[in-house]
């Protein structure tokens, strides 16, 4: 399984859905931007069939029992997939410590199936509901363009300044096609400097 798992992620690296930013001192990912709603990073096999099955259980209510009663399966994708669900339950930290279990590029790869789960619901323009996962993604993912967009535009909807100049700078810092993304970066950063 963990050689099919390699075999993905090299084709997705050679085919451009993600590459190498070698400034970064642990490697971490830059993502190219054909398009914003770009899938970069997927798990699959058990672990994406368990979340498929314990999907309607991530919710603040029934997420610790369910995965304490049908508890991921071992390994980073396992963690990966416990994670997103946490999150999407809105337990951030629970979906923290499971990120943080694991070891170097793990790491990265485990934020980008957390972003991938939660990225429909701030592509509806739920930014506020996703905006600390993305935050949650960035912490893991520094330079994942569209986590820092919607993170942004979070703090933004929520008036807190500092925090979505941080976010939106840095956007536009990791994204450079002139679209509807820029310009709504732009637009907020703006806004924020007239007020």
């Amino acid at each position: 399984m963990r050689k099919l798992y390699l075999a993905g992620l090299l084709f997705v690296v050679l085919s451009g859905g993600i590459g190498l930013n070698r400034s970064a001192p642990d490697l971490v990912p830059s993502l190219r931007y054909s398009h914003p709603t770009v899938r970069q990073v997927t798990a699959g096999g058990e672990a994406a069939g368990w979340f498929r099955a314990v999907r309607p259980f991530c919710n603040a209510v029934e997420v610790e029992t369910r995965q304490q009663a049908m508890p991921p399966p071992a390994g980073p994708e396992g963690a990966a997939y416990g994670a997103a669900c946490f999150a999407l339950a809105g337990r951030i930290e629970r979906a923290r410590q499971l990120i943080q279990q694991l070891e170097g590029d793990e790491r990265w790869r485990a934020a980008g199936v957390v972003f991938n789960v939660a990225h429909p619901v701030a592509d509806e323009g739920d930014d506020r509901s996703a905006g600390p996962i993305m935050e949650l993604v960035v912490e893991f993912w520094p330079n994942h363009y569209m986590a820092l967009y919607h993170a942004g535009m979070a703090r933004f909807g929520l008036g807190d300044a500092v925090q979505a100049g941080a976010y939106l700078t840095r956007f536009l810092e990791n994204y450079d096609p002139d679209d509807g993304w820029t310009r709504s970066a732009e637009a907020a950063l703006e806004d924020l400097r007239s007020r």
